[in-house]
């Protein structure tokens, strides 16, 4: 094969897997990386654990450093270089050296583009005030934690409550900060459905961080008499005011297309770089790769723009792969994620019922509280879990959980189950590892596929925690079969209360004439119930998630 020139513009996760995945191919090509900041590979995903002091060192951040790319793959990485233009018909691009400020022309046989995401930074007066951050590199994380440091910093607003947001928030807390997030949307966590997200809002003020939800920034503004705030005064559109010491920028990202845009390669419908399914753009002779371009949502077949590392570590080995011949495609991606904060671990994997209502895809939920591990096994952990699932051709569509313990690991099965295309009875049937200390004799992956198959074979009606407000007591009755200790801690307003097992000596006490509401607290006893009250000529659904998700979501 002829030697390649391969030219990369951006390195991280996708550029740098790109190089290597180039090398590995060929020991004759040259390949060159070009990154416009002083680190070629790192883990920006560890920005905020660094700031908290769970990552003790910045050098355990650095996953390549140019020496050692020029050691192991014989790369040639410029560093503090930035790609300034694109000349398609030369097949070559302006570089300028950032400290000299010297530009030079670097031609290519082929050209990969990485240039990431930008974060946001919309024009809320005040925004570029003194003691504002973004968290994108390792100095964004040195100086804030450097801020910290030297400022005597008491209190911190995070602005937004992704990804960023909230493990800054969290990390913050860990350094004994009193922290605020501030998100416009009514829920932090955006991937998750709002039921699931609740439990998020839980945890965060059981650590005394204050959540201000449904009420964006209106301005950063000078502290007024008696207000104490080293950075800024955070003004929401509400008119509350937050004092800050520091403010974290968390509202999301932008990707970085500007070098593309200008070279006239096709953007797609959300603004990332149009792509095919080889990472080629309009160009044949460019290819794209992570958080800049757009790709197809593997579930709802729609354009996306995904920024996570695990899609763009494989976008960049599959552009390698068709440089030098190899054919291979990238199939969409199912966004899966996952998210620590405090004690709770949150993950989620394809499409949310928010977004499969937007697309209108028929679907079906259902929740559970299954525990980590066999509940006779000292230190099981229920897990708040939802499916989504299609009524039709009974195949995952997507799924979420939270919880202290167990949580990663169902949603990573659930994942390859969606990848492959598994129904719900397949993952009801699936054989996954068991001891008492691990999990239990049918897993909560297995209990959330028959939870599925009683509602698409008929053996359960459902109903979920968003309808109850809505239920006409004429015509309805909630029916709480909870033993009497549990609903003494709790019930849904105006509900009869039945406990389980008196429940067939009591019939009588339910109307014929209205349709019965079933909860218990997690789901499985009022499952019995409803088939005891079917069974019996009642017309009966089961709550979804019965009370732990209702008092969740409703809190």
């Amino acid at each position: 094969m002829t030697s390649q020139k391969v030219l990369i513009i951006g390195g991280v996760a996708g550029g740098a897997s790109a190089a290597a995945r180039a090398r590995r191919l060929s020991e004759d090509a040259e390949i060159i990386i070009v990154e416009r900041g002083p680190h070629v590979s790192f883990a920006n995903c560890g920005l905020p654990y660094f700031v908290g002091g769970e990552i003790e060192s910045r050098d355990k951040l650095l996953v390549q450093t140019p020496e050692s790319l020029r050691a192991r793959h014989n790369l040639d990485v410029r560093i503090n270089t930035e790609a300034m233009k694109i000349d398609r018909e030369q097949k070559r691009v302006l570089l300028r050296e950032v400290k000299s400020g010297r530009e030079y022309w670097e031609s290519y046989d082929a050209l990969v583009l990485s240039p990431g995401a930008a974060p946001l930074k919309p024009p809320i007066p005040g925004i570029e005030r003194k003691g504002h951050f973004v968290v994108r590199t390792v100095p964004d994380a040195e100086t804030i934690s450097s801020w910290v440091d030297s400022s005597r910093t008491k209190t911190a607003v995070v602005v937004g409550g992704g990804y960023i947001g909230l493990e800054m928030a969290e990390q913050l807390q860990r350094r004994g900060l009193k922290v605020s997030v501030a998100e416009a949307l009514p829920q932090v966590m955006a991937p998750l459905d709002p039921e699931m997200a609740a439990w998020l809002h839980e945890e965060l003020r059981k650590h005394s961080v204050d959540l201000f939800l449904g009420d964006g920034v209106a301005g950063f503004e000078d502290p007024a008499a008696g207000e104490s705030a080293k950075a800024s005064v955070v003004v929401l559109k509400s008119g509350t005011r937050l004092p800050a010491d520091l403010v974290i920028l968390g509202l999301g990202v932008r990707a970085e297309t500007g070098l593309a845009r200008d070279a006239g390669l096709d953007l797609g419908e959300r603004g990332g770089i149009r792509v095919d399914a080889a990472m080629r753009t309009s160009d044949p002779n460019i290819y794209a790769v992570g958080d800049a371009v757009e790709v197809r949502d593997a579930v709802t077949g729609q354009p996306a723009m995904i920024p996570l590392a695990g899609p763009a570590n494989r976008q960049g080995r599959i552009a390698a792969d068709n440089i030098f011949g190899r054919k291979s495609t990238y199939p969409g991606t199912y966004g899966t994620a996952v998210i620590r904060i405090f004690d709770l671990t949150a993950a989620c994997t394809g499409a949310s019922e928010k977004t499969l209502r937007r697309a209108g895809i028929a679907h079906r939920a259902v929740h559970l509280h299954p525990g980590s591990h066999a509940g006779y096994y000292p230190g099981a952990k229920p897990i708040a879990l939802k499916l989504l699932f299609s009524p039709e051709t009974r195949r995952l569509l997507g799924a979420q959980a939270v919880g202290e313990d167990g949580v990663e690991k169902r949603m990573d099965v659930l994942a390859t189950a969606l990848k492959a295309g598994m129904t719900v009875d397949d993952i009801a049937e699936l054989e996954l590892c068991y001891a008492p200390p691990f999990g239990s004799a049918k897993d909560p992956v297995n209990m959330a596929g028959m939870a599925a198959q009683n509602i698409l074979d008929g053996l359960v009606a459902t109903i979920q925690w968003d309808e109850i407000a809505t239920l006409d007591p004429a015509s309805h009755v909630i029916l709480d079969v909870r033993d009497d200790a549990e609903r003494a801690l709790g019930h849904i307003p105006n509900s009869l209360h039945i406990p389980l097992n008196e429940l067939r000596s009591r019939l009588h006490e339910l109307a014929r004439d209205k349709e019965i509401i079933v909860h218990c607290q997690s789901g499985q006893r009022s499952y019995f119930a409803s088939r005891i009250l079917m069974e019996h000529g009642f017309s009966v659904r089961n709550l979804s998630g019965s009370y732990r998700t209702w008092r969740a979501a409703v809190a």
